[in-house]
């Protein structure tokens, strides 16, 4: 019996050590060596992880680096880290709850007051779902307040700055969860019209969120010189599994096979440093990249959703496609089809300026 266990942990162990290994050697990497002298970055949720990783590469290359974070005693210490492994002193932290839109106000206030430029915006900063839906102060779904509405708000107030440093980039982190979601309701952000549907659901909508996000912000920067591309770095082994208020059994489940055949958090920064520096997406806006590579993402226009409609009833108004697999148009996309579609993109825009309470003067599109 112990013979037959011994041979079941060892086979399974080395299965988990050949795909870990496989996965690593597939992976992305950064071969840029553009330095970012005279240039200042902001990356939310950088106190841990991809974004600690991102911020310390950065540094690296010279740039200004502000860790936008909501533990600051935490994200000191990364910045001293930082400094220390880098030799850059020009890493500092600035307080920053993306689930508070009033903490988002005041950054955004603060960094307008002090900054003459900025050249990356790096929306990093998510948590894992409730197992139960939670309201923030805002009235917003906790999840959906942390990984949209506050980047959404943040990016808004500091569009006139990035466009005042053109070129710059800004940078939207996702995940391949969202390639999951079949429905999506701008309508129902949080989750009043219908019942929670549970932590994946939850984290999905938020992720294919920032992909939409992103698309009509591309468009919306079109000639700005401001580009807009959003990434999934890849299955990382970090400290999102203990972050959220999920079932603390969360990081057992998933928390083992991620560690054995993920990526670890400096080979999980790769496509985020990539986007950030890479001569190769100077000028490219738009897309869903993995892997140091763009998806062959193409953003439908409406000659394409009438293509679509014309062998299948396309009911835009359910934004769902049940037809997907079976449509040219959408078998050119390895993203979501609902991540591709304008109208759900400027759907999704209008209802988080109205969620967000955005006023005039918050906006420079």
């Amino acid at each position: 019996m112990i013979w037959v266990l011994w041979v079941a942990l060892t086979t399974t162990a080395a299965v988990g050590l050949a795909v870990r290994l496989g996965y690593r050697y597939q992976s992305g990497r950064c071969s840029s060596r553009r330095k970012l002298l005279g240039q200042t970055v902001i990356i939310t949720g950088a106190s841990a992880g991809i974004g600690k990783e991102t911020a310390r590469d950065l540094a690296r290359r010279g740039a200004r680096v502000i860790l936008a974070c909501r533990n600051t005693n935490k994200a000191q210490k990364v910045a001293d880290d930082i400094i220390r492994t880098t030799g850059n002193r020009k890493v500092e932290v600035r307080q920053l709850d993306t689930s508070d839109l009033s903490s988002v106000r005041k950054f955004a206030e603060d960094i307008l007051a002090t900054e003459k430029a900025l050249h990356v915006l790096m929306n990093n900063a998510a948590i894992l779902p409730m197992t139960e839906k939670k309201l923030t102060t805002d009235g917003l779904e906790l999840t959906m307040a942390t990984n949209h509405f506050g980047h959404f708000l943040l990016t808004n107030m500091l569009l006139g700055l990035l466009k005042a440093s053109a070129p710059s980039r800004i940078i939207n982190v996702t995940s391949r969860q969202h390639l999951a979601r079949q429905t999506f309701d701008p309508d129902d952000l949080n989750y009043e019209k219908t019942p929670y549907p549970g932590c994946t659901a939850v984290y999905g909508d938020t992720k294919l969120a920032t992909v939409l996000f992103t698309v009509e912000l591309s468009r919306k920067l079109r000639d700005t010189r401001v580009t807009a591309n959003s990434v999934h770095p890849g299955v990382v082994s970090t400290e999102i599994l203990n972050k959220g208020g999920g079932t603390r059994l969360l990081p057992y489940y998933f928390g083992w096979p991620v560690w054995l055949m993920g990526k670890d958090a400096e080979l999980g920064a790769q496509t985020l440093i990539y986007l950030a520096v890479s001569e190769e997406v100077d000028g490219i806006s738009g897309k869903y990249f993995v892997d140091c590579k763009p998806s062959a993402v193409k953003i439908k226009t409406k000659a394409s959703i009438d293509a679509c409609a014309r062998p299948h009833k396309h009911d835009h108004s359910r934004v769902s496609c049940p037809n997907a697999v079976v449509c040219s148009h959408h078998q050119e996309s390895k993203t979501n089809d609902l991540a591709k579609d304008p109208v759900l993109a400027k759907r999704l825009w209008d209802a988080s300026e109205r969620l967000v309470k955005m006023k005039p003067e918050e906006t420079h599109c």
